[in-house]
């Protein structure tokens, strides 16, 4: 299963490094088609757009996975004992219920992405918000192991703290 973990987020970080080159070769040929030609690619805008969407959900993954999220743990870290342990439960519990949230929300959202399409490409709505729906099951997915994990002893609450997280 780890392995299988691994070549997971090895995949999801690949597509991250192929979007954000693609996305700077379209930018920068773009400045320089103006630049010079006066005209440019309006293809590459769009597409330089849809790829930023998918750059920033998967990102948000493999944050999620390296505990490299924004992390307010002042009150967390002076607790100690079963409050602390609840506490830590508790977030991860809310994290695993906004992913629920915004997973439901993509789904009350559905219709609507299939109907729109990007005026310059044609690509469905649904094929560039279909990050958000990874984005919303894997994290949900890897807050439900941490809780787990937590649950069963398999994890101290020290290493799911923002400044502690250890894979």
């Amino acid at each position: 299963m780890k392995k299988l973990t691994n070549w997971y987020f090895r995949i999801l970080e690949l597509m991250m490094v192929l979007c954000l080159a693609a996305m700077c070769l379209m930018v920068f040929g773009n400045v320089i088609l103006r630049h010079f030609f006066n005209s440019g690619v309006n293809v590459a805008e769009e597409l330089s757009r849809f790829m930023f969407i998918w750059l920033t959900f998967l990102g948000a993954i493999v944050a999620m996975r390296e505990g490299a999220h924004l992390g307010v743990d002042v009150l967390v870290s002076r607790l100690s004992g079963k409050p602390r342990f609840f506490a830590a439960l508790l977030g991860q519990a809310l994290v695993l219920a906004c992913c629920g949230v915004l997973l439901w929300g993509l789904l009350m959202q559905r219709q609507l992405h299939l109907a729109n399409v990007g005026l310059v490409t044609g690509i469905s709505m649904s094929v560039v918000y279909s990050a958000a729906y990874l984005c919303a099951i894997s994290i949900g997915v890897l807050s439900a192991v941490n809780i787990v994990r937590l649950a069963t002893g398999r994890v101290s609450v020290s290493a799911l703290l923002p400044s502690n997280y250890i894979d």
